[in-house]
């Protein structure tokens, strides 16, 4: 029956059929308001009707009905789609019903028929509230409809704003059968509209009776439409928005989307934990990225990870050249390679997968593509992990850059950036001292190369891969408990986009050398993000989700800084992008540190942090997880042999082994 259904639907427009139903019941409603007329003209009796006025009546019945209906379709009720009907549906239901009591007082006039005056009055009234009852009749069906399908699961609902996007999401919520919403109150901040109505729905008041309405009316969603508040203001409601327990917040996106008409409920969000931050995004000028990366050939290594994606996204847009990603990962290379060929299919993009570890690999992209910029973003960067193995660190950190700053420098390469982190600065992790030494490198090829070297350095980044808030937000869709490594630990937050535009921007400013800095405003309590996340989710703190003290990780620290204190600062074009002085250091030694270095990291040395220490004076190596690594070590008693020794020296005389820059077998 239902494929029955089904076929017969795809044959019949029904739209068609629904405009033929809607002709047939107005010819109906037509011939019964005239019926109408004289039956209340004569007190509801249909016997005092005189047999003339029933003549009258039907003599004109053809003509009124035929040129009415003529009218209506001239006025678009048949056409308008009235599960959206406004004022302006309304206005044309009035217009038709007018027009039709002037045909009537046309054809009565010159037909001489004996007709009563108030008959027209009483005709007009009964078709406007048939015609009214055919059209907006579809809205009660659809509320009836709606609080069946959803029965007594309703969402109480708070909107806070009584400006436009109120009144689009209001609409909305009622058309919709899909959205359980009863909106129950709203909330502004304008005194003049306190004690009004919007769709039926108070506005009972200001900021100060969210949480005693939230109370009153039960409410368990809350929707913030106030799409043309800035950052700083709308942190300000939802910090109290948080205050009601067991609610779950939603907000609208920006104004430009509610002039350009594509406010609706489906653009509502759930509010992330980035709207909480108290700061605006930082700002760059796209045209200028454009222009620098303009009709050039750009090289973007780790190309497939968080910062590495959103750089191909944005470099993709600004007209480049030639696009070349870099990753040693395949199926992050493959997720950017598939969308990019979607959105820019004239885009000419190469997806290469391979390790900047490997010399020899590296330098063939170079040789074969000659990049102009290059955006070195491939890294291990996760702290416990490379605690754990700080060789691996040592060597992808360190003498992967280390191969691809040689690489641009030996292939002419323009421009250098490296992507850095506030973990260099005065590490207490091997991750972060990798990084330092990187930024060191760097230093050493600007001074020697024609090619131009700059790192950027910023803090966390949310939503990346590693980071603490998809953490959280796992956790609490598990039920708990929310894990913090400490009560009082912070870290500077930033969102991918402005992690990329940071870096671009370095990329187009930088003269070389530089260590770029992004003003991040106020460091944030991990503690407080948990929290917030929580009573985001609509549970409450200790009750629903619990969080959990684990204690510091090995190499983490409380607290990030963005700057050593011999760096200082200087100001750029962009006030919230600062460059940092680069230190001094003996570049001789350093280069001689490095080549013991690698020999010791291919030598899988167990004591790299040691070596380490001494090469990157800032590195605090605290004694806690020196102990830690002992214990580590000494468990691993047995010595095993290099299986590289026992190949054939005409094997590895063939090149398959990887070599460092002076062509000496590395593994």
């Amino acid at each position: 029956m239902k494929e029955w259904i089904r076929k017969w639907k795809e044959k019949i427009d029904l739209s068609i059929v629904y405009k033929c139903f809607l002709v047939i019941l107005d010819a109906v409603f037509i011939n019964l308001s005239s019926f109408l007329a004289l039956w209340l003209r004569f007190n509801m009796h249909v016997s005092e009707i005189e047999a003339w006025y029933w003549e009258s009546v039907w003599n004109v019945a053809v003509w009124n009905t035929i040129i009415t209906l003529t009218i209506f379709a001239v006025l678009k009720l048949y056409s308008s789609l009235w599960r959206f009907a406004s004022i302006k549906e309304l206005v044309y239901v009035i217009e038709g019903c007018a027009g039709s009591v002037l045909v009537n007082i046309f054809l009565y006039f010159f037909t001489y028929k004996p007709i009563y005056r108030s008959y027209f009055i009483l005709y007009g009234a009964g078709l406007f509230i048939l015609t009214c009852i055919s059209r907006f009749s579809y809205r009660l069906v659809r509320l009836l409809y709606r609080s069946h399908i959803h029965g007594g699961h309703m969402r109480n609902t708070m909107i806070i704003g009584a400006g436009e996007a109120c009144n689009v999401v209001m609409k909305e919520l009622e058309l919709s059968t899909e959205l359980d919403s009863r909106i129950c109150v709203i909330i502004d901040d304008n005194p003049r509209k306190h004690g009004t109505y919007i769709h039926g729905v108070k506005v009972i008041g200001g900021r100060d009776q969210i949480v005693p309405a939230a109370n009153k009316y039960g409410i368990n969603e809350i929707i913030v439409a106030i799409p043309s508040a800035d950052k700083r203001e709308q942190r300000k409601i939802l910090k109290i928005c948080q205050q009601v327990p067991r609610c779950e917040l939603k907000i609208l996106p920006g104004v430009y989307q509610l002039v350009n008409g594509e406010v609706s409920v489906s653009k509502l969000r759930n509010v992330e934990i980035e709207d909480l931050l108290g700061r605006e995004p930082i700002q760059i000028t796209t045209e200028k990225i454009g222009r620098y990366v303009s009709d050039k050939v750009v090289l973007v290594t780790g190309g497939g990870g968080s910062i590495g994606s959103e750089l191909c996204r944005q470099i993709a847009a600004n007209g480049v050249r030639q696009l070349i990603i870099f990753d040693i990962y395949e199926n992050n290379a493959y997720d950017i390679q598939q969308e990019l060929k979607r959105i820019y299919p004239n885009l000419d993009l190469v997806v290469l997968i391979g390790s900047v570890r490997n010399g020899r690999k590296v330098n063939s992209i170079f040789e074969k593509y000659q990049p102009d910029i290059v955006y070195h973003a491939a890294a291990h960067k996760h702290v416990p992990l490379m605690e754990d193995s700080p060789n691996e660190a040592i060597k992808n950190n360190v003498f992967g850059t280390y191969k691809v700053a040689l690489a641009a420098d030996k292939y002419g390469t323009s421009k250098f950036v490296l992507i850095s982190t506030d973990k260099a600065v005065n590490p207490t992790n091997i991750m972060g001292a990798s990084k330092r030494m990187c930024e060191m490198i760097i230093q050493v090829f600007n001074n020697r190369s024609k090619t131009e070297y700059v790192a950027v350095r910023f803090g966390n980044v949310l939503g990346s891969n590693g980071s603490v808030i998809p953490l959280f937000k796992k956790q609490i869709e598990e039920g708990g408990p929310v894990t913090v490594t400490h009560p009082d630990i912070i870290r500077y937050f930033m969102t991918i986009p402005e992690a990329v535009s940071l870096v671009l921007q370095a990329g187009a400013s930088a003269k070389g050398g530089e260590i770029f800095v992004l003003d991040m405003g106020q460091p944030v309590k991990i503690a407080d993000l948990a929290r917030n996340l929580i009573r985001l989710s609509g549970y409450k703190e200790g009750v629903d989700i619990e969080i959990r003290y684990t204690g510091l990780r090995p190499g983490e620290k409380l607290y990030e800084e963005l700057l050593m204190d011999e760096e200082g600062l200087q100001n750029t074009e962009n006030e919230l992008i600062h460059v940092g002085r680069p230190i001094d250091f003996d570049e001789d030694e350093f280069l001689k540190d490095l080549e013991d270095l690698y020999q010791a990291a291919y030598a899988e040395t167990d004591h790299m942090k040691t070596i380490v220490n001494k090469i990157v004076p800032t590195y605090h190596l605290r004694q806690a997880d020196v102990i830690r690594d002992q214990k580590i070590q000494e468990s691993w008693k047995q010595t095993f042999e290099d299986t590289s020794s026992n190949l054939p020296d005409a094997f590895l005389n063939r090149g398959v082994a990887d070599m460092d820059v002076k062509g000496n077998k590395a593994e």
